[in-house]
């Protein structure tokens, strides 16, 4: 990081070295004679012979790897914040998946409990059944035969 704000640093001393020449040879050219009239081009064209070029490539490309070290920091602290909302959503997600077990577990024991309480009520149920079976038929069966015979005295008296 520290080698970054020195490159920008530099960078940013040459651009201006290079506004205050331009300005001086600007005011130079003005001073001579037509106000109106820019400076020559080649005057700013950099002499032969040296290795100009070959540093301003570097610098150029060195400039071109920041831009792109820049854009991947970019990219990166896109990645971070979606994963941290990712890692949030899980945990979020892991709290909401305990509770519902929690509350299966809850019901769970709920209906076990409702469930051996209906096959107790069943089991009772069915004795009463069987013991009231033979007792009821039998007398439903009595009362049955004494209204048989009520009707078939009325019947014959009358």
């Amino acid at each position: 990081m520290t080698r970054r704000k020195r490159l920008v640093q530099e960078v940013g001393g040459e651009i201006e070295d290079m506004h205050e020449e331009l300005a001086s040879k600007f005011t130079t050219t003005q001073n001579r004679g037509n106000p109106d009239q820019l400076p020559d081009p080649s005057a700013f064209a950099i002499p032969d012979g040296d290795n100009n070029d070959e540093d301003y490539a570097a610098e150029f490309e060195q400039q071109q790897q920041q831009v792109m070290m820049r854009e991947q920091d970019e990219h990166l602290d896109g990645v971070f914040q979606t994963v941290g909302n990712l890692r949030q959503q899980a945990a979020d997600m892991g709290r909401e998946l305990e509770e519902q077990r929690e509350m299966l577990e809850v019901v769970d024991n709920l209906a076990d409990r409702v469930g051996g309480r209906l096959q107790t009520g069943m089991e009772k149920l069915r004795y009463v059944m069987r013991r009231n079976e033979d007792r009821l038929s039998s007398c439903c069966i009595g009362v049955l035969i004494v209204v048989l015979i009520i009707l078939l005295i009325l019947l014959l008296v009358i």
